[in-house]
């Protein structure tokens, strides 16, 4: 199957991003699926699925045909197809054959990289130019696969790596420039196609789940979101899914002279033939590039594994990882690929020299750089800094055990301190209260900023200095105007932000500030949350938001009703300038439960 090009819709004027990469992809369909049926020697007409945990992960073109899907599950698959083979899921296998398919397509091209078993990323402008044009080189591809790896394929060009992706599984060429008018009409999940490994994948899907709960459902739409609230909400992953759907590269370029390449080497003793000598080897020279990779500082983006058989062919093959250096993880990946790799030559399946035993094996890191040196994008994004921390934190965890270092993630509540759900770092679980489940009495978005561990006691007063009371029927018992802290609450908010906590005492000899009541510009609610009203252990608290005078007289998440007082300029809650305070009436007192920036 030959690709054919078009033109994406525009001007024609738009250029490149400075920061992509004009690329072809080979693209090989329901891969995992295709290997498994040549290794259990079925033909590719044949009804198959491949079965990972409790759904179909790939399935044949005869099966999709029968109404099998991928994500399935088994018993369903079977039901729409009763001839339908059901094939486990290897991933080495998929590697070990997508050797043949790699080697197939370094016969008309020099350079591919392996992305992942069933994806090829062929750098474009050199070898279209040598072709004669993108048209021609991506027709070359696709013979050269069918005839040597004897499967079928579809190659697309384009900027950027989703772009290029899109393109491939489309059989499109996209003109240079266009990759964002491409991909802006296209669904959010389109986004899961450029993650590489299944934690990002997981990662990705997780932020599509929610980009669609907000409405939001091309990637256009998701572009014209401004990129500062993007990472602001998303984080790294929000700042990746953007630069994947404006057609840009996963990083931007790095403004510097590269570093010489790093080598990790190793002999066999004796020419190894047999795939169980490999696994050894594969991990110790990984977790000796990764060591020397550590020591040096450095981090690399490719990885090139070099073999030499006892006829004296050398064999090569480039790997692109995405995993940086976090401790163990590139050690572990690289560890598996390079397993992999040696397993495919071995087994003769590559359309190159022919099968002979390995007397030597060299892992070079390419594309070196320092950690930290990435030139950053200009709303952020992974770097060197994040690698460093990560590290940091494991070494941490490994001190003080996997409770020793804790990370908060958003789950479902009705007050902020029950949408934060603490993890150990590194784990990974389902939300112990759905987000998307109902949460009737929930405190309206904004979420403060900070959160007490432990709520810190609270007076608020009316005009007339009496205590401000909330009754079962939310009736306000006079307008709040006056606060006042019955401790320090800089202590509490320092402690919660894990920050050294304030002596308490602000210039001259007037006493502490937070001894001094607080004039309320503005306020709003309250609202109920009754929770367990059956049980003993019920709970009735009344939020409200309170601005203190010098907050701009604007309260959050509702109608705010402004407050007269006296006093003048701007007392700080926690002495770092926040004026808004999120309290609860409970038993008949008030508390501090969180600080708003």
């Amino acid at each position: 199957m030959a690709a054919r090009a078009v033109r994406a819709v525009g001007s024609g004027l738009t250029q490149a991003a400075p920061s992509t990469t004009r690329r072809a992809v080979l693209w090989v369909p329901d891969w995992p699926v295709v290997a498994a049926l040549a290794q259990a020697g079925l033909t590719p007409d044949t009804p198959a699925a491949v079965l990972h945990g409790r759904g179909m992960i790939a399935v044949s073109a005869a099966a999709r045909a029968a109404g099998v899907a991928r994500g399935m599950r088994k018993r369903l698959a079977q039901s729409r197809c009763p001839q339908l083979v059901i094939l486990p899921h290897d991933e080495g296998r998929d590697a070990r054959a997508f050797e043949a398919v790699a080697s197939a397509a370094e016969q008309v091209v020099a350079g591919v990289e392996i992305t992942r078993p069933g994806l090829l990323m062929i750098p474009a402008e050199g070898a279209a130019r040598f072709h004669g044009s993108e048209e021609a080189l991506a027709e070359a591809l696709v013979t050269a696969v069918a005839e040597h790896a004897r499967c079928e394929s579809a190659v697309g060009a384009a900027d950027g790596l989703l772009a290029a992706i899109v393109a491939a599984r489309q059989q499109v060429i996209v003109t240079p420039g266009a990759s964002a008018e491409f991909l802006a009409p296209l669904p959010v999940d389109t986004l899961a196609l450029a993650a590489t490994e299944r934690a990002q994948r997981q990662a990705v899907e997780e932020l599509v789940s929610v980009l669609v709960r907000l409405g939001i459902f091309t990637l256009q739409e998701f572009t014209a979101l401004p990129a500062a609230d993007v990472v602001a909400r998303f984080g790294a992953v929000g700042a990746w899914a953007r630069r994947m759907a404006l057609g840009e590269d996963v990083a931007p370029p790095v403004l510097r002279r590269q570093e010489d390449d790093i080598t990790v080497e190793h002999a066999f003793e004796e020419p190894a033939e047999r795939v169980e000598q490999l696994a050894f080897v594969a991990e110790q020279v990984a977790q000796e590039l990764d060591a020397a990779l550590l020591a040096a500082g450095m981090r690399c983006s490719r990885v090139r594994i070099v073999a030499t058989t006892d006829r004296g062919d050398s064999l090569e093959r480039v790997w692109r990882t995405d995993v940086g250096t976090r401790a163990n993880a590139f050690a572990k990946h690289m560890a598996d690929r390079v397993r992999w790799q040696l397993e495919g030559w071995l087994s003769g399946t590559a359309a190159g020299p022919e099968r002979a035993p390995l007397t030597s094996l060299a892992v070079i890191a390419e594309d070196v750089i320092p950690l930290g040196s990435e030139q950053a994008y200009l709303w952020g994004g992974v770097s060197g800094a994040d690698d460093r921390a990560r590290r940091a934190l494991e070494r941490i965890q490994g001190l003080l055990g996997l409770e020793g270092v804790l990370s908060a993630r958003e789950q479902g509540g009705r007050s902020p301190r029950d949408r934060v759900q603490l993890l150990a770092w590194g784990q990974e679980a389902q939300p112990a209260r759905r987000i998307e489940h109902p949460w009737p009495g929930q405190i309206p978005d904004p979420a403060p900023a900070t959160v007490l561990p432990v709520p810190a006691p609270l007076q608020v007063l009316d005009a007339g200095g009496s205590p401000v009371t909330v009754d079962r029927r939310l009736r306000v018992s006079a307008p709040p105007t006056w606060v006042r802290f019955e401790a320090d609450p800089r202590d509490a908010v320092a402690q919660a932000a894990h920050r050294h906590p304030s002596s308490g005492h602000v210039g001259g000899d007037d006493g502490p500030v937070w001894d001094v009541p607080q004039p309320v510009e503005a306020w709003a609610g309250p609202w109920p949350v009754v929770e367990r009203w059956w049980s003993e252990d019920s709970s009735r608290r009344a939020y409200m938001q309170i601005a203190l005078r010098g907050g701009g007289g604007e309260a959050h998440g509702g109608e705010a009703h402004g407050a007269e007082g006296r006093g003048g300029g701007r007392r700080d809650v926690d002495g770092r300038g926040a004026v808004a305070i999120l309290a609860a009436f409970t038993g008949g007192r008030w508390q501090l439960e969180a600080v708003y920036d």
